[in-house]
């Protein structure tokens, strides 16, 4: 929910758009009531003019739906729901035409927002008040100014994990010589970055230093330049048509251990909520958590697709209009081996993954079948209040970053760096594990101490941890990793269909009934009325009345879920390695660069 954030505050702002669209009209009056001078006249109006570089955070092209639930799929974690077409399932199988208005939108909104930082940051260093005004005055700006840096930085690094190379205006458009200039090296783009968030973080506030919000503190530019520093020493898809990594790269890793480790010292500022579901039920319920687990979050609110989000109106449970809740959910399917990926006491699984629906007016919870479960964390019947009906616009607002990614970055960056893990690092991800085995502490089993095998732990413990959080598919590529859980992926689906090795007591088929609303589960005779059956081989009840089968395993033997196709040959299927690991610059843009701009390999 937006807190802070109002559409009508930034109206003057957005105005100015007007003129900075060519330089030869820089010296024509706007067609507006407000004039570049004016609006950085007083902190007041800087303020509204940063909101305005916020607001494209927002909305169904920004973090809204289409960046934080199109772009991240499919992998080996979830797909997008339905058949493909050029639209949002064309992104999840990775057939990407230069004519898809979901891959155009977002990447006009990334510079939308690019251009307004570009003015703030331009603009606010040369206002009076940031030299000459009241230390309060010089504060306030100082922060606006450091958010800025941190939002180009964002916008930045979404166009970059996702299109590679591109071209990086550092100054206002009508400063610019040539609106259309040339896509440069990422490398060069994160350096600046990475330098701009160095400078931001000593210039913000820490979260409890001032009014608690949206806006972005200090946490949320260390743990943002920690993520940021692993992608530049990561693995990404070059011109050449190869995954490849910096030759020197362990000096990102220094800067992603320092962050991480600075933060880390500050328990008093951010740390883990003890309790995973609580992460999720606070940002549903609009309450901010007092643990500040989460660093970095957009704003959502106004019920419209421009500032809003679909969180738990597009994903979620699949639910049904008649039902209190209203309608929404199952737009994206997590995968059956990423329900089996986690432990029968991980308290994250049924967070992370839902495996009911409820479709009807009685508000009753029906079972979903294996190749049919949806996500969990944004759900729309955990909204307080409801919005029954059909409503679009849930309000929720998008996880951005946490604080058990900080711990998990860190234990990662100490290993690369060290070549095994040390205690500080095994802590570190243990205190993940440990929290998602809250109750069941001795089932953690134990960590790893080789390099190999800790970074492997790291990126099973990334996967159970972020699961729906927009975060697995980058992962994996800055690991070089994408293509080879694509194909575990498949491999397990067929195995968990098969009962085959670590699935074997996977059961054909579950039984069920309800008990009041809620899912009562067969699993066995001797088995408590809570246990459920999901890790023993089929429980038939005697007599069944009363009971309903339903299919689980043999769900994926007969099941033609996408295009025809099994799941595990559907999901992903145009995946090309050397191709699919970047988005195409569309059409309307590349013809707009009248050949200045340089497509991505294989398109």
């Amino acid at each position: 929910m937006k807190y802070l954030f109002n559409k009508s505050v930034i109206a003057a702002f957005l105005a100015l758009t007007v003129f900075v669209g060519c330089k030869k009209y820089t010296e024509v009056e706007p067609v507006s009531q407000y004039s570049v001078e004016q609006t950085f006249s007083d902190p007041s109006n800087a303020f509204s003019a940063l909101v305005g570089v916020y607001d494209e955070l927002q909305g169904d092209n920004g973090y809204g739906i289409r960046i934080s639930m199109y772009y991240p799929y499919d992998t080996d974690e979830g797909i997008v729901s339905g058949n493909i077409d050029n639209g949002r399932r064309g992104i999840g199988r990775y057939q990407l035409l230069l004519t898809n208005s979901e891959i155009a939108n977002p990447f006009r909104q990334l510079y939308r927002g690019i251009e307004k930082a570009n003015l703030c940051i331009d603009q606010i260093p040369l206002m009076k008040q940031y030299s000459e005004g009241t230390d309060s005055e010089k504060k306030e700006l100082r922060r606006l100014h450091a958010e800025a840096l941190t939002l180009r930085a964002q916008f930045f690094y979404e166009l970059i994990r996702n299109w590679g190379d591109v071209p990086a205006p550092l100054k206002p458009a009508y400063k610019q010589p040539d609106l259309f200039i040339p896509q440069v090296d990422r490398d060069s783009t994160y350096d600046v970055i990475l330098a701009d968030l160095a400078t931001a973080i000593d210039l913000l506030p820490w979260r409890t230093e001032v009014a608690r919000n949206e806006r972005i503190t200090k946490g949320a530019a260390k743990a943002l330049r920690a993520r940021i520093a692993l992608s530049r020493g990561g693995y990404s898809l070059r011109q050449n048509g190869k995954m490849e990594r910096p030759s020197s790269y362990l000096p990102y890793y220094e800067i992603a251990k320092k962050e991480c480790e600075e933060l880390m010292a500050r328990r008093d500022q951010h740390t883990l909520n003890p309790n995973f579901e609580n992460v999720w039920r606070n940002i549903t319920s609009f309450i901010y958590d007092p643990f500040g687990e989460i660093l970095f979050e957009v704003g959502a609110g106004g019920g419209n697709g421009n500032s809003d989000s679909r969180m738990g109106n597009y994903d979620g449970p699949n639910l049904s209009n008649a039902s209190r809740y209203g309608a929404g959910g199952g737009g994206i399917v997590m995968l059956p081996n990423t329900f089996y990926a986690f432990d029968s006491v991980d308290t994250r699984r049924d967070i992370s993954v839902t495996w009911y629906q409820v479709t009807s007016s009685s508000n009753i919870k029906s079972m979903r079948r294996l190749g049919e479960l949806n996500t969990g964390k944004y759900r729309r019947d955990w909204r307080v209040p409801l919005l029954p009906g059909t409503v679009l616009n849930v309000g929720y607002n998008w996880a951005m970053i946490r604080f058990s990614d900080v711990l998990l970055m860190y234990a990662e960056a100490v290993n690369e760096i060290n070549g095994s893990p040390t205690q500080a690092a095994i802590n570190a991800f243990e205190e993940v594990r440990k929290r998602g085995y809250r109750g069941n502490l001795t089932a953690i089993g134990t960590t790893p101490t080789d390099k190999a095998g800790f970074f492997n732990a790291i990126v099973n413990e990334r996967f159970l941890e972020f699961a729906h959080e927009g975060i697995r598919k980058f992962d994996l590529l800055r690991w070089n990793l994408l293509n080879t859980k694509i194909q575990e992926a498949r491999q397990k689906i067929q195995d968990i269909r098969d009962r085959k090795g670590a699935y074997a007591n996977v059961p054909q088929y579950v039984y069920w009934k309800n008990n009041g609303e809620e899912i009562q589960f067969y699993a066995g005779a001797t088995a408590p009325a809570t246990a459920q059956p999901f890790w023993r081989p089929t429980q038939v009840p005697s007599p069944t009345t009363g009971w309903t089968r339903l299919d689980w395993g043999q769900h994926l033997t007969t099941a033609s879920a996408i295009d025809g196709k099994p799941l595990w040959q559907g999901f992903a299927s145009f995946f090309v390695p050397g191709k699919s690991e970047l988005f195409p610059y569309d059409q309307v843009t590349l013809a707009s660069y009248q050949g200045k701009l340089k497509q991505n390999p294989g398109y």
